[in-house]
């Protein structure tokens, strides 16, 4: 039987996503410019949404997207009108009509305001929301400048809730960070402009802020120094061959029982980062696993799955087990 999605609502408790959506049968859509519009859009609508980008990762033909959902809180309306702007920063002459008949409606404070603010909340503080918001607008933005129709994305989204502890988070940071590693793009992340350490590196604040907080440090020269050694082990600087290992050295380990590296594993793909549903120490699991059946009444016979030891994770578990191979 397969384990059902989880899901935490925002307004209960502020909640950690590791997300993934793939183009349309795999395809390699996304040349440098489209990817630079991509990385627009991430950070327009989760400015709209209200949520932090901890950390992403965007390649020809997938995402990945490290996204923090904090609670729910009253939103002022001089906020609701920043955000309606941050997503319309070049508007129609409709649009600023519009804008304008709504400030008035704030202005009076009459039933049509009411409404029009029930419609902006409901788009603010939601993972779904965030990421259709997102994929929308830039598939709309895509297909129209491409001379292109139909779907562009191949599944509605992937998403794993994340424990919110400084040792998985910086985890599944680096695994994000490492994707253009993993690809063949570079040899060292801040060399590739489309991730949130490149980004950082450059000087982005909201950035740094989500990797400061990942690796526990107050500074962002402290987070980076801590950070490299994760990216790349007991040296600050990639190695030479410190690419992806191959499957026959990776699969020789395994059937001796053996580990690996940690920065060695975050080379492959982890299957379990990406399809694992919930991830974090057991008790984390089976509290998510609580509150699913508290919510929806269901007794699926779902326990926490280990994560195969290939290296030292700790205590660490998923709610559903990845069939076939979980590291590749």
């Amino acid at each position: 039987m397969r384990t059902p999605r989880i899901k935490i609502d925002a307004d209960e408790e502020e909640a950690v996503y590791h997300c993934i959506s793939r183009t349309v049968n795999g395809e390699w859509l996304f040349d440098d410019p489209a990817k630079e519009v991509l990385r627009k859009h991430l950070w327009q609508v989760s400015d709209f949404c209200g949520v932090q980008i901890v950390d992403y990762t965007l390649v020809s033909n997938h995402f990945h997207v490290i996204v923090r959902i904090p609670k729910k809180v009253p939103v002022p309306d001089a906020e609701l009108l920043r955000r309606y702007r941050v997503l319309h920063p070049y508007p129609t002459k409709a649009q600023a009509a519009r804008l304008a008949v709504v400030e008035h409606w704030l202005n009076a404070n009459c039933p049509e305001a009411e409404a029009w603010r029930k419609r902006m909340l409901r788009l603010m503080g939601d993972l779904s929301m965030f990421m259709k918001l997102f994929k929308q607008r830039y598939s709309i933005w895509f297909n129209t400048t491409r001379n292109r129709f139909g779907t562009l994305w191949a599944e509605r989204f992937k998403s794993v809730l994340i424990e919110d502890k400084d040792e998985v988070l910086r985890t599944i940071a680096a695994y994000v960070d490492l994707n253009c590693v993993r690809a063949g793009l570079a040899k060292d992340p801040k060399d590739y402009r489309f991730c949130g350490y490149a980004e950082a590196v450059a000087g982005n604040e909201m950035i740094r802020e989500g990797l400061m907080s990942v690796c526990g440090q107050r500074t962002w020269e402290g987070a980076q120094s801590a950070y490299r050694q994760i990216l790349f082990g007991t040296g600050s600087r990639p190695k030479e061959n410190a690419g992806r290992i191959s499957p026959s050295e990776f699969h020789k380990v395994v059937i001796q029982g053996g580990k690996l590296p940690l920065t060695d594993v975050l080379r492959c793909r982890v299957r379990y980062f990406t399809d694992g549903a919930v991830l974090g120490s057991q008790a984390f699991v089976q509290t998510q696993l609580g509150i699913y059946r508290n919510r929806t009444g269901r007794r699926q016979k779902a326990s926490p799955w280990q994560i195969p030891q290939i290296t030292d994770w700790g205590d660490w578990m998923a709610l559903r087990k990845v069939r076939g191979d979980a590291l590749c």
